[in-house]
């Protein structure tokens, strides 16, 4: 079945549906609204542009299951256990395994939820359509609808697609969720109405202009199943895994070239026996060159921290967003509902002929309906302080508004038989009702336009106690969407932390640049229908609109596919984005942020697309994110820096020894269970204690990768030096007597305490950049879990489990030993922190310089 956006365009035949007038529409359309399309004209439309329904690609379970097992670090992981398989240390085996699968096992329940945004969004179309074909009207299921179907829609419907209204007096369509503003649309003949609104009042007819993914409801859909980024932390893994691969093929080449040229050159022997010990070695240097771990150790630090947040009231449905939340320099926000409270507030009226303000009120109430519900009406009654004063007068008639007089009216009599009517409206219709003196109505009319370059709602209040003869204005009715509580302080609190905020709504550009400034935001707020060309591609913004995007305080009279691109080119600009919304206008966005935030009543399309979910009003929990996201992003980096160092001081150890001294220093056996023994207690990291940075803080891989390389070359110095010292103590027993080594089995065993112990001495000196004894000091959790893991060391090298035993004094040794070159690799971070970050800043003043002198 074809159903594209070509097959659209024949039908349109080149005209803008949504912008010619009806009766050029309805020609184009082929269709008489008095009668309808045929069944026949239907069916052979609706097998040409297919259902009005939302598509999605559905990938199946086993594709995504392999899809979890694939990257650098899971290759590394899943070569180990084939290695352990290999030579047959099934626990060993066993144990990756188990650590494979929990990771798999954690990516799998997020993604469960990567489709819960079309999913929602599904559930948001209406179930069935009222339509006239062949002159009837009947109900059939909205799926089946084409372009060109007569369709009415009324009181409590969701419009079923994109339509023009060609019949009847008007519709309020509450259209908040899918564009932003935030209160209802009158509508009459000649606008549309998009798919998945509500209507609030009214009843009309509606020409369908377009189904399924062409309406604007379904671009929205398409917009959020193509959105979406790789996490920063995934790049990392990648980065990380490649960078210590390359290492472990470089330095087995070096070993196996080195052993095949000794054996055969040297001892002029070659066989099956040597080409299995070099095979041996290979395999054990490649266990130790994974960090098995590591993807454990960035689940569980993620997992806690989900947890802390859900204390705070939020829900976080993707582990990774925490990371980004570290990260995050731009937060975009939509308006309503999110920084305001989607709620009218009436603000002091503007006295005209009225003696106080509760008379003007009280008019405006009159000329009100509860029945309706109507958000300003409801506001209006509300603001009575006495309302008795309602009850005193009886209801007549009741004229609703519509689009056309822009006024409702209600016509009163009291219990003496006083007669009243008033009625209230847009400012300027009342002005004509009343027919003041010029001079009085240019007055109100200047008032107005006051209000409204202040993002003020206005509603003209007038009274007549002849019956309509004669007219009073007695006021005008300021409305406004009233910022959240906490809103303005959770704004500066986020620009404290190096968070620039944008606004982007739907809403009107004078009202979102009041609200901007009354949180304290900047009110370089544009107008997004003025700078966005109509049929421009979210993908691929042109750069002059870039630029303006990048320096703007935020946009307003935004569609879901601006707030997609606003997003997308601030990525590409090198910002890490956080975007928080509400409505299915929002959805894309938040699914394409690095982080989506739905705040607390969102719909289901929003929190199906978002990665952190509010539970409660506001967006305070947002401060808190960002200072558990940048302590959780503390602790991955300090746990990478250790891993990344200990894990190049292993495999240069052992190519070196082998090379050196033609000893093999570790065990497979000892390999594995110091990784076990280095990285089980180490995931207690992720309750340590960090600092929090001021700033935004993100993954800068050289830096890290350089700071690791050093102190892994230092720490390999440290350990080929033991290794000397014992490999000379064997050869001459004067020498280096007080490490008391009487065998190559115990040599290795003092290697393995050396690795194990200076292991965890060296995560103190990697969870901060200052000196490992100051402020803020480890947990008390990671702390005594580490003594504990050397507790058991040592108790495995004094009685010798699963390695030769030594003595207590050579543990001693081993451990002074140890926290003397403690000292010395502190001194090597902090130095080697000091001059990277000297030589960006040199290479960024340069970069500077270069661009100056090109201007």
């Amino acid at each position: 079945m074809e159903s594209t956006k070509e097959n659209e365009e024949e039908l349109n035949q080149g005209i803008d549906l949504e912008k010619a007038p009806v009766p050029e529409v309805l020609q184009t359309l082929a269709v008489d609204p008095k009668v309808g399309l045929s069944q026949l004209e239907a069916a052979q439309r609706l097998e040409k542009y297919g259902p009005n329904a939302l598509t999605e690609k559905v990938q199946s379970f086993w594709s995504k299951l392999m899809h979890h097992f694939m990257g650098p670090i899971a290759y590394m992981i899943e070569a180990a256990a084939l290695v352990s398989a290999i030579i047959g240390h099934w626990d060993d085996f066993i144990i990756i395994l188990a650590l494979l699968l929990f990771n798999v096992t954690i990516e799998m329940i997020q993604d469960r939820k990567a489709n819960s945004a079309l999913t929602a969004l599904k559930q948001g179309l209406a179930p069935e359509a009222t339509v006239l074909r062949d002159g009837e009207f009947s109900s059939i299921p909205a799926s089946e609808l084409v372009p060109g179907d007569i369709v009415k829609i009324r009181l409590g419907m969701i419009v079923p697609a994109d339509m023009r209204l060609v019949e009847g007096d008007y519709v309020s369509i509450d259209q908040a969720a899918l564009t932003g503003e935030s209160l209802p649309v009158t509508k009459g003949v000649g606008a549309e109405a998009y798919s998945g609104s509500v209507v609030k009042q009214g009843e009309m007819l509606g020409v369908v202009t377009a189904t399924g993914s062409q309406t604007f409801f379904g671009r929205t859909a398409k917009l959020v199943a193509n959105a979406g980024v790789q996490s920063h932390a995934q790049k990392a893994m990648f980065q990380i895994g490649n960078f210590l691969i390359v290492v472990a093929v470089i330095l087995a080449t070096i070993m196996v070239a080195f052993r095949v040229y000794r054996d055969i050159f040297v001892t002029g022997g070659w066989g099956m026996t040597e080409a299995l010990n070099i095979l041996q070695f290979v395999l054990v240097l490649l266990v130790a060159s994974i960090p098995v771990a590591m993807p454990t150790v960035f689940s569980i630090t993620l997992a806690l921290g989900a947890i802390e947040l859900s204390k705070e009231k939020a829900i976080v449905s993707k582990l990774a967003a925490i990371e980004e939340m570290a990260g995050v320099d731009i937060l975009c926000s939509d308006k309503t509902g999110t920084l305001t409270k989607n709620e009218l507030s009436l603000d002091e009226p503007i006295l005209i002929k009225a003696h106080d303000a509760q008379e003007c009120i009280i008019a405006g109430a009159l000329a009100s309906k509860l029945e309706n519900k109507d958000a300003i009406d409801l506001t209006i009654i509300s603001a009575v302080k006495d309302p008795e004063k309602l009850k005193a007068w009886t209801l007549d008639k009741f004229i609703p508004f519509d689009p056309i007089t822009k006024r409702t009216e209600g016509r009163l009599h009291n219990a003496q038989g006083d007669q009243l009517w008033v009625s209230k409206g847009a400012p300027q219709v009342i002005v004509e009702l009343v027919h003041p003196p010029k001079a009085e109505a240019d007055k109100i009319m200047k008032l107005v336009d006051d209000l409204a370059n202040k993002g003020y709602r206005a509603l003209g209040v007038a009274e007549s106690k002849d019956e309509g003869k004669t007219w009073e204005y007695l006021g005008v009715l300021p409305m406004f969407d009233p910022p959240r509580d906490d809103s303005a302080a959770t704004i500066k609190a986020a620009q404290a932390n190096g968070v620039s905020v944008k606004m982007i709504t739907g809403d009107d550009t004078a009202i979102a640049i009041e609200t901007a400034r009354q949180l304290g935001m900047g009110t370089n707020i544009l107008n997004a229908s003025e700078f966005f060309p109509k049929d421009m591609d979210p993908d691929h913004v042109p750069a002059k609109l870039a630029e303006v995007i990048e320096r703007a305080d935020g946009f307003a009279r935004v569609f879901p596919e601006h707030k997609y691109a606003i997003v997308k080119v601030l990525q590409k600009r090198g910002h890490i984005v956080a975007m928080t919304g509400d409505g299915v206008n929002d959805a894309p966005a938040l699914k394409q942020a690095d982080c989506g935030v739905a705040v607390a009543d969102a719909t289901d399309a929003a929190r199906g697309a978002a990665d952190l979910i509010l539970t409660a009003p506001g967006l305070s929990v947002i401060e808190t994110a960002i200072k558990e996201a940048r302590q959780i992003f503390e602790r991955i980096t300090s746990y990478t820096v250790y891993r990344v160092a200990l894990t190049i001081t292993i495999m240069f150890l052992v190519v070196l020894s082998s090379i050196i001294f033609n000893f093999q220093p570790l065990t497979a056996i000892m390999i594995v269970i110091m990784s076990l023994l280095d990285d089980i207690p180490i995931m207690a990291i992720a309750y340590d204690n960090t600092s929090v940075s001021p700033r935004p803080i993100r993954w800068k891989m050289a830096k890290i990768l350089s700071v690791s390389t050093i102190l892994g070359f230092f720490a390999v110095i440290q350990s080929v030096a033991l290794l000397y010292m014992g490999h000379h103590a064997l050869i001459q027993p004067d020498a280096f007597s007080w490490l008391h080594v009487t065998s190559f089995g115990q040599l290795q065993t003092i290697m393995f305490l050396q690795l194990v112990a200076g292991g965890h001495l060296l995560l103190f000196i990697t969870r901060q950049s200052k000196w490992f004894f100051e402020k803020p000091y480890p947990s008390s959790i990671l702390f005594w879990s580490i003594m504990a893991t050397q507790v058991v060391a040592i108790l495995m090298c004094y009685f010798g489990w699963l390695v030769p035993a030594i003595s207590i004094t050579t543990i001693v040794v081993v451990w002074g030993y140890n926290l003397i070159w403690m000292f010395v690799l502190g001194f090597v971070r902090i130095a080697s922190e000091k001059y990277l970050d000297n030589r960006t800043k040199r290479q960024r003043k340069h970069v500077e310089m270069v661009n100056e002198k090109l201007k």
